[in-house]
């Protein structure tokens, strides 16, 4: 054993062999020493387990290998084929190129994010954003945060600190990532008030609480689940009329928020952030990259007072969104300015893609394969939108001896591929695989069915 760690080189030898090669020059002097000291503390303890000391080479190697492993990034672009639109696990709203170019631009050079050009003097960076969303929605003011969980604190803490906020009961919800609406009103120091029961609220019982000086109505889009059988729920535009009554604001937080009517594309109507202004409503939030498919940011809109009193609250500072997202976000609104958001949008494409067009893709996918069958399937929205709705198309579908084994070598590749498995079957979902990808995608498949999958002699 002895002589074995008396084998081992010195870290200074090894460091200057390391200094001799290019293949460590990318990794920096410092973590080329820390990998070194790992490698050899590692073969010390191998030693002492009885085995051989590994050569310099063989440390060396294993040196570059955790070297390696440290720089590779953990955020990485994939391939999306598993159907779900607005995946929350995959990064939601893929951007479109103008979006993509926009912050790109911005991020590569100084910009004007507080700074007016006319005037030379300090700006604010909430007006990149803002001005494009009052001429969208016709709201008297706009402020963007950086998620519209923050949206919800914000407005809550700014309007109703240590104030009661009326909300029916079936409102309460939670959606991913442990988001309770109980939670943020009490982190807010709003001070909740129920009304209705769990699958019945009428306007009566709005009516009954605002009698006690409330500061706020807040109705919440039900968003990750839907409410059936026997219910009522008070319509937001009679909830409004009751409010201003008593000269109490309404929020409405519609959760995804969408400008284009979900009903031209065979879905139930979600409602559109035109619609809830339409009703009455004060004050509304949504979300950046959800089906507006934007980057991620929190929106709201609604009376220029209200939105002031937002903007001045401490919290604002701590949720204000960066250069990136404001000039993403920007791009994104222009297109429905443009009027070509389903054609430049990403998941409104997807959203938007025939049937039959679909199967095209498909069949071209098992043309170039070889393998597979094309059959009927249904999409999905995701990202707490339209829960239990699909739309109607076609996928791929591979016969595979290990359907789970082959997933798990789609997701190993160097652009990492996602599909589902339905009924022992590998299916590959033409929707949400952008068509810019088709080349490597297909690639990618064809080399792990050619190594996991061996060919049947024909007798």
């Amino acid at each position: 054993m002895k002589d074995e760690l008396r084998k081992l080189p010195s870290i200074d030898r090894l460091i200057q062999s390391a200094n001799e090669s290019d293949r460590f020059a990318p990794f920096g002097s410092q973590q080329t020493t820390q990998a070194l000291r790992l490698v050899v503390e590692s073969a010390r303890q191998q030693i002492l387990n009885d085995q051989v000391c590994p050569s310099e080479a063989a440390l060396l190697e294993a040196a570059w290998q955790t070297l390696a492993a440290w720089f590779q990034p953990t955020l990485i672009p994939l391939i999306n084929a598993t159907g779900v639109i607005l995946h929350t696990n995959l990064g939601r709203a893929p951007l479109s190129a103008d979006t993509i170019n926009a912050m790109r631009s911005v991020a590569a050079a100084y910009n004007n994010l507080e700074f007016d050009l006319e005037s030379g003097k300090r700006d604010s960076r909430s007006v990149h954003a803002e001005a494009l969303l009052v001429r969208l929605t016709g709201a008297e003011a706009a402020t963007v945060v950086n998620n519209n969980a923050a949206a919800v604190l914000l407005a809550l803490s700014a309007l109703a600190n240590r104030r009661k906020v009326i909300i029916a009961r079936s409102q309460l919800i939670e959606i991913g990532g442990g988001f309770r609406i109980p939670d943020v009103m009490k982190q807010s120091g709003a001070k909740l008030v129920e009304v209705g029961t769990t699958n019945r609220v009428h306007l009566r019982d709005y009516e009954e609480a605002l009698q006690n000086q409330a500061a706020l109505v807040m109705r919440a889009h039900h968003s990750n689940f839907r409410l059936q059988g026997f219910t009522h729920e008070a319509g937001l535009e009679e909830i409004c009329a009751v409010a201003n009554q008593f000269s109490v604001p309404v929020l409405d937080d519609l959760g995804s928020g969408t400008f284009l009517d979900t009903a031209q594309y065979g879905l139930p109507h979600e409602p559109t952030i035109q619609e809830s202004l339409a009703a009455g409503a004060d004050l509304i939030c949504f979300s950046g990259d959800k089906l507006l498919g934007g980057p991620q940011a929190g929106i709201l809109i609604g009376k220029r007072e209200l939105i002031q009193k937002i903007k001045r609250h401490p919290l604002a500072r701590a949720v204000r969104p960066d250069k990136v997202t404001l000039a993403g976000l920007s791009a994104t609104l222009l297109h429905y300015l443009r009027g070509d958001a389903e054609q430049q949008i990403p998941i409104w494409r997807m959203i938007a893609a025939a049937p039959n067009h679909l199967q095209q893709r498909a069949l071209g996918w098992q043309s170039f394969l070889g393998v597979g069958s094309v059959v009927p399937s249904l999409s999905t929205i995701g990202g707490g939108s339209l829960p239990q709705e699909t739309l109607p198309g076609f996928v791929l579908a591979l016969s595979v001896p290990k359907p789970d084994q082959f997933l798990a070598h789609l997701r190993q590749q160097p652009i990492p591929i996602i599909a589902r498995i339905e009924a022992n079957q590998v299916l590959l979902d033409p929707r949400t695989v952008l068509p810019e990808q088709d080349s490597i995608f297909l690639e990618t498949i064809r080399n792990v069915y050619a190594h996991q999958i061996t060919p049947r002699r024909k007798k």
